[in-house]
Formats: C-alpha cells, structure tokens, sequence
C-alpha cells in the first residue's frame, strides 16, 4: 500500500489556522454521516506495534466483519485532520498532544484507548558537532530546531525547554515531520530535531538528547499514545470498536509471551518498514498498558484526562493554541473498552 504523505507546511501558518479546515470538516462529516461498508484506520510507518501482526494476518477484518484499510501518516496532526475530513474513521497510537491540540480547537474526538507508553522513544536530538548537554543547554539560543508542531515532540519540547529556562523567541523553529528533521539534522541544515521512532534514531547518529525518558518523567513529561476516533463514529459503531480494540488487546498480550516473539518480530518489522533489529530495539522501549491497567486511575480512570488539562495549559502558555477547555474528561470514551474487556 502505499504511504500517504503530507506535504510540509510554511512556519509561518499558525497551528490554530491549520486546525479551523480539519474542525470544520468534523462539522461536515456530522452533518453527512455516510453509512460504511468498511473502515480506515491510521497509523505510523517505523512504529512497530504487535497489533501489527494482527493487521497482516487480517484478524481485524475477520473479527470486526467488515474490510479494515490501513494508511500511515507522518504526524499526529495529519491524523486529526483526516478524520475530521472523515477519510479516517481510527487512528492506533495518536500522540496525546495532537489530540488535545484538535480537540481543544472543538473538534469531537474520543479517546478510546491507550495504544502504547514510550518515555525513551520521543525526544529531541542536539548536533554533536554543537557540543550541548544539559549542563550547557542554555547555549541553544539563537539556534535553529525542527519541531513537529502540534504533537508529542513538540509538548516534551517545550517542557524541556521551560525546565532549562531557554526563551522560546531566542529559537528559529522549524515546522518539520520527524523523518524530515532527521534528515536536516544530518544535513546540519538544523542544530536540533525532535521526534520519535526511526527518526529519532537517524537522529541520535548525529547527536545527543539533552534529557533521558527516565530524567523526562522526573520533570512531568509523560509519553503516551492513544486510539482516538470521531465521537460519531464511536457513538454508532461501538460494538465494532469493541472489537477492534479487543484484537488489539489480544496482539499486545501475544507479544507480552516471550515465547510467541520469534513469531511475530519478522511480520511486525516488515509491516513497520524495519528490520528485525531496530523493531526488537524499538518494542523493547515501548510498554503496552493492559485493558485492566488502561481503566485504572492512572490511565483512563482520571490520569489520562488530567495531563490533558496539563498539556493544553502548557501549549496555551506558549501560543500554541489560543485556548485549553476546562475540562477533557468528554474526550475519554471508556465504553467499548469496557464491552472489550467482557470479550
């Protein structure tokens, strides 16, 4: 299949304009709410995930009964997008800054599940060539860094930066999709690239981080994706969502055996687009919260919803976006994954 891209945007767009077109076709697609003979779900290319193995061996499509069409993207935010527009009606493993910057601009989306936890695998890369750590990150200022606007990079960016008291409008920061500021970093058209996945390890060939996931987590920088969709679609799909989330479920705790790995590592790393031992690399710095651990109180049970609130005020504070919502616990749909947890 091939991959669907997004074309760069121009710095000087603001991410409330990039937002207005994806909020009013959420409106659009409401109003119209076509009947589907099947579903499209995103996700990211080099992120391997077990639910992967599922994909290919078509467990979806048997399970939910219907033709599952997959599309990766490059960014959070191009997910938000598509499924206001309704060319998505799933996406597996959004990032929670991009979901907050949607739904904090009105779109209607939910959160109906948490795909992954990763600390150590979202982060931001200094040039080597510029000698930066964090006993001298204050040297940053006046240099160049690509951020995908608008996603998980872009919050542990801005949170590593208050941490290190750097001012945002010393930095010429550069809207870039990771595997784009991967390769601006190697170029040394940028001094810092932030991202995740193979990008971020492209990235690290040429530089350092300033923090550890462990160092992140001290400083409140919680890394997790989640399964978001249109509140419609939950609405009056949500014994199909069940479902989907419970084939997920299902792939995460097959890969929890150690003993079906050899199994699933070969068919996970050629759907990812990566070879055997960068995926290994990769799952081995994801955790995959259970459907019991998901409903407790430190994922969807509150937690969730509360380092929304946080994430939104953090972006807010640095203009970002014009306004956080009082409260994200609307977002947070916990129904089909209780009915999952009954399957």
């Amino acid at each position: 299949m091939p991959r669907k891209r997004i074309n760069r945007e121009t710095t000087e767009m603001t991410l409330k304009n990039r937002l207005m077109g994806a909020v009013a076709g959420a409106a659009m697609m409401a109003a119209a709410a076509p009947a589907m003979a099947d579903i499209t779900v995103g996700y990211f290319l080099e992120w391997p995930m077990p639910f992967e193995y599922a994909k290919v061996m078509g467990t979806y499509d048997k399970e939910l009964g219907t033709t599952v069409n997959w599309v990766s993207f490059d960014t959070g935010t191009a997910m938000s997008a598509a499924m206001a527009s309704g060319d998505v009606q799933l996406s597996v493993s959004q990032g929670v800054p991009p979901f907050v910057v949607a739904t904090s601009a009105g779109q209607d989306l939910q959160i109906v599940d948490v795909a992954v936890s990763y600390a150590d695998n979202d982060n931001c890369v200094v040039a080597s060539g510029l000698e930066i750590d964090k006993t001298n990150a204050g040297e940053l200022a006046g240099k160049k860094v690509a951020v995908p606007l608008g996603t998980a990079a872009h919050y542990g960016f801005l949170k590593q930066m208050d941490h290190f008291g750097i001012d945002l409008a010393s930095l010429e920061i550069v809207d870039m999709a990771p595997a784009e500021g991967a390769a601006a970093l190697a170029q040394g058209s940028v001094d810092m690239a932030c991202g995740w996945g193979g990008a971020l390890r492209r990235s690290k060939e040429h530089g350092n981080v300033l923090l550890t996931g462990a160092e992140k987590e001290e400083l409140g920088i919680l890394v997790f994706d989640v399964t978001s969709a249109p509140a419609a679609f939950v609405a009056e799909n949500g014994d199909l969502v069940a479902k989907f989330l419970k084939v997920t479920a299902d792939a995460n705790a097959m890969w929890a055996d150690e003993s079906k790995r050899a199994e699933m590592l070969p068919v996970i790393a050629k759907d990812a687009g990566m070879d055997e031992q960068a995926t290994a690399e990769t799952l081995a710095t994801f955790v995959f919260p259970t459907v019991d651990d998901q409903l407790g109180a430190k994922w969807l049970g509150g937690g969730a919803q509360e380092f929304m609130k946080g994430v939104a005020d953090v972006f807010v504070s640095a203009g970002s976006i014009p306004a956080a919502k009082p409260s994200y616990e609307g977002n947070v749909n916990l129904g089909p994954l209780k009915a999952a947890q009954g399957m």
